[in-house]
């Protein structure tokens, strides 16, 4: 009697009941008395649990007792109709085989409440939860999404480098990649780190981000993104910052600004609508335990049109606002998390794209606008969180990018490459980085992005 192997979520959703099936996968919970036991097992198919039903009389005695929370286990028997309340089947158990036991005075997840920051302790544990099982199902759901919108929409997927010579974004938070011996590091006469012996030859480090070679790849494959990890050296032990997190950076060839806040709404609206027909449990689920409007503001998303406004009309709206703000707002400063959700829940009450943000305060490659003060930068703005995407059209402009690239004191040995696409066949661009592990957290509702990663890395934390 072998029975045909099923998932948990296969044998909840069928109709075909009184035939052998065989499942394996780990128990949740067991309960019962002399005559018959039952076990919830879970495979991580799905967020609910298959009932095992087994008649004590026709087991081992040690076996059963080491049926335990944790443990994982092969059963074989009848898939029958269930009488009790919560579920549809059940398996009446004809063959039970332990995989591997689990000792209920040291298994750290047993059947009672655990917190989030004791999770975050097991990491390697916290997937076999309720919570972390719907939370990476829902990850998988969404980078799924994310290839089949591009592929669907005609852009090619690069793969941009991980260590890089380059820092994107100019903020020189970057962890540095070196074979060099660290008790002996070799100098020059000033004194400086001599890197011509080093693997690279140059001082190299892990990528902010795939941006500009994106962007060198849009310059000829018109439509691509990049969907890989990004690393940040930034000490910000916050719950919205990680040191290794994932971006999705879409760039496009002849796309201007608009173009760029047409595609960011387009593309974020399909990928919450995606997870709502997708995820219907696992979002109930998280509902149910973390964020009651959860799924409300899922659809409240897709149903309003985001407003586009000018960063120095989002100024004057926060200036006008009689709000008494952490940080002081006036036309030059950056907006912060609080001004950006008094934008999108208190004043225009649906999703923001702020565009025409000053000069000083955007990296050097947003694309100048006549005034001589702004550029055509643009941030998504969600509820909850704020920012959800930043992005822009590119300078594709050479000597308007060469002069603030001299502005900056940017090194320009480092950027011959890109200085490049704007000598040969320059072209009017745009793309922009959504924040991977940022959308997990507002599409799951969790309130802590150490939540939404299988093993955060944060300062004084690479565990696991």
């Amino acid at each position: 009697m072998k029975g045909k192997k099923e998932t948990v979520k296969q044998l909840l959703n069928s109709t075909e009941y009184d035939r052998t099936v065989n499942i394996k996968g780990w128990v949740r919970t067991k309960r019962g008395n002399n005559t018959i036991a039952f076990a919830a097992i879970n495979d991580g198919s799905v967020i609910h649990n298959l009932q095992v039903v087994i008649d004590v009389q026709k087991f081992d005695e040690d076996l059963l007792k080491n049926i335990t929370t944790g443990s994982c286990i092969n059963v074989t028997g009848k898939l029958v109709q269930s009488l009790g309340k919560g579920q549809t089947v059940e398996l009446q158990a004809e063959n039970i085989e332990l995989y591997g036991t689990a000792d209920p005075e040291t298994y750290p997840l047993q059947k009672k409440g655990h917190s989030l920051e004791f999770l975050r302790e097991i990491a390697h544990l916290r997937p076999r939860t309720n919570t972390f099982g719907a939370v990476l199902r829902i990850r998988h759901t969404l980078a799924f999404a994310i290839h089949k919108y591009f592929n669907d929409n005609g852009f090619y997927y690069l793969h941009t480098p991980i260590i890089t010579g380059s820092d994107c974004e100019g903020a020189g938070e970057m962890f540095r990649v070196t074979t060099l011996d660290l008790k002996n590091l070799p100098v020059d006469d000033k004194g400086t780190i001599d890197y011509s012996g080093d693997f690279f030859g140059k001082e190299t480090n892990l990528t902010v981000s795939g941006q500009l070679e994106g962007e060198l790849g849009a310059m000829a494959l018109s439509k691509i993104y990049t969907f890989g990890p990004t690393f940040r050296a930034e000490n910000s032990n916050t719950p919205r910052h990680l040191a290794e997190f994932w971006m999705i950076e879409p760039e496009v060839a002849f796309y201007d600004i608009n173009d760029n806040m047409d595609l960011a709404e387009d593309f974020l609206k399909y990928l919450i609508s995606y997870v709502l027909d997708n995820c219907k449990d696992d979002l109930e689920f998280l509902q149910n335990m973390y964020d009651k409007e959860l799924i409300d503001r899922l659809k409240f998303i897709n149903s309003n049109n985001f407003e586009r406004i000018t960063y120095t009309r989002a100024i004057e709206i926060l200036e006008q606002s009689g709000q008494q703000f952490e940080f002081p707002v006036h036309w030059g400063s950056d907006l912060q998390t609080e001004h950006e959700r008094y934008l999108v829940e208190k004043y225009f009450k649906k999703p923001v794209i702020v565009t025409d943000y000053p000069m000083a305060i955007k990296a050097f490659y947003m694309k100048q606008n006549d005034d001589g003060r702004t550029v055509r930068g643009m941030d998504v703005l969600f509820p909850k969180i704020g920012e959800i995407i930043g992005g822009s059209q590119r300078e594709e402009n050479f000597n308007k990018l060469m002069q603030r690239i001299n502005e900056l004191k940017l090194p320009q040995k480092d950027l011959w490459w890109y200085l490049d696409t704007r000598k040969y066949g320059s072209a009017p661009h745009s793309g922009f980085g959504l924040g991977f592990e940022r959308l997990v957290l507002f599409v799951t509702g969790m309130g802590n992005i150490r939540d939404v990663i299988p093993f955060p890395r944060t300062p004084k934390n690479a565990e696991f």
